[in-house]
């Protein structure tokens, strides 16, 4: 525990003044009842300048202030948090003011007890956060003396994404596995029929359709089996565009200005979207791998289960811009046969590049636009730059959404019908490729 120094508050060098200016000018004007009454703050501000236990202006034990976060990464929405205020010996009274980013600052008054203090912090954001700081000070009898502030700092806390529950969200027509939930093309064990074929070595006597072959071979000279579509599962790959991450005000894009902790920036509304078509996808029994363009590490790989959507879910809440990223020289490698999740703000023209890569090579990709709804700026510098910029924006969307790109839109009043935007792309490409579509 260190150490603070206790010295004579305001309110006491305030009183003691008083009382000497009260009792100056009765003496000069001999008037005995008027130094009189400088007598009792003079002698008031003296006599309760003196805490318990040390003097004005000697050190002794600091009011200890510790907060104790919530364990573990927290969900979006709420960070709590205990704190725990133990007064210095001579204290009668310990003011704390609890301050967060992007919040009011918040002050308290305790009688000078041991006292555990519940803190929350509300906020949409999510990945490593700074939570709260706290700053302390007991006051002496009367409030005439008080110690050295004690300031704290909670450590960062790192929000996880929340999902937003979602039907059926596109999948790769071609399946890997050999088991899963959906029907692929080859035969195995499965529940769709494929057709009633001869018995060969192999085929497995529960498979035996006994009622085609007593109509096919009465004399049981050959044995029919029912032979089905195996199943199999589908691997998806989440691409997040943590390069930039913009906020709806145009001042914060420079990265000078504080973005509010109530409006969700691009990388928040990426992480958003993730998490949901992450946990679609687990939840079908698919498997879901992560890889992030802003930083140069090793992406994870495709897994199934909820304890890899847990995995997931850290991974989407660790991406965050680095820096100005080098420029890639070719696109992330993606497992064969899987499809591939684009969540960028497509402000730039390396997002088009990477998708006509992945395409070029067989991949079926989904781009997810999560620039917020961006508000105009008073500069008229800043509206003729977004004017540009939302021009050559909207340009590379036409351009994919003509080269067969689907486009869905996750922000704003946009995200509530992201999930039959979804729903819509698996309907549209069951009609295109009946029978060789898996979707969940």
């Amino acid at each position: 525990m260190t150490g603070t120094t206790w010295r004579r508050s305001p309110q006491a060098a305030a009183g003691l003044g008083a009382g000497v200016l009260v009792l100056g000018l009765g003496l000069l004007t001999g008037r005995a009842d008027v130094a009189l009454l400088g007598v009792a703050p003079l002698l008031g501000a003296l006599w309760t300048g003196r805490p318990r236990a040390r003097r004005a202006g000697t050190p002794g034990r600091a009011t200890g202030v510790v907060i104790d976060p919530t364990p573990g990464a927290a969900p979006t929405g709420e960070l709590t948090a205990t704190l725990r205020l133990d007064p210095a010996p001579g204290a009668e009274l310990v003011h704390a003011r609890v301050a967060a980013p992007g919040h009011r600052a918040t002050g308290v008054v305790v009688p000078a007890t041991t006292r555990h203090l519940p803190l929350t912090l509300s906020t949409v954001r999510t990945g490593p956060q700074r939570t709260f700081h706290v700053d302390a000070r007991g006051y002496g009898a009367g409030g005439t003396t008080a110690e050295d502030p004690v300031s704290v700092t909670a450590p960062d806390r790192l929000v996880l994404p929340t999902a937003m529950p979602l039907g059926r969200v596109p999948v790769p027509r071609r399946l890997r596995g050999l088991t899963g939930p959906h029907t692929s093309r080859r035969l195995g064990d499965g529940d769709e029929l494929r057709d009633v074929h001869p018995f060969t070595p192999g085929d497995r006597l529960r498979r035996i359709d006994w009622r085609t072959t007593a109509r096919r071979s009465p004399d049981l000279a050959t044995l029919y089996v029912r032979r089905t579509y195996a199943t199999a599962e589908a691997t998806a790959v989440l691409v997040v565009d943590s390069r930039d991450d913009v906020g709806p005000d145009l001042r914060t894009w420079r990265g000078t200005g504080p973005q509010r902790v109530d409006e969700p920036t691009s990388l928040d509304l990426a992480r958003h979207a993730a998490a949901s078509v992450a946990g679609a996808l687990v939840a079908a029994g698919d498997r879901v791998g992560v890889d992030d363009l802003g930083r140069r590490r090793r992406p994870l790989p495709p897994a199934a289960g909820r304890r890899h959507l847990r995995r997931v879910l850290h991974a989407l809440a660790l991406s965050s811009p680095r820096g100005t990223p080098q420029r890639r020289l070719r696109a992330p490698q993606v497992p064969a046969d899987a499809i591939v999740y684009l969540f960028s703000t497509v402000l730039d023209d390396e997002p088009v590049s990477l998708v006509r890569a992945w395409r070029a090579v067989g991949h079926p990709v989904v781009l997810v636009d999560t620039l917020p709804d961006v508000r105009g700026a008073r500069e008229e510098h800043m509206r003729l730059a977004w004017r540009v910029t939302r021009a050559e924006r909207d340009d590379r969307l036409r351009r994919m959404t003509a080269e067969g790109v689907p486009v869905v839109r996750w922000a704003g009043d946009a995200r509530r019908e992201a999930p039959l935007r979804l729903e819509a792309l698996v309907r549209a490409d069951e009609r295109h490729h009946r029978g060789e579509v898996g979707a969940r």
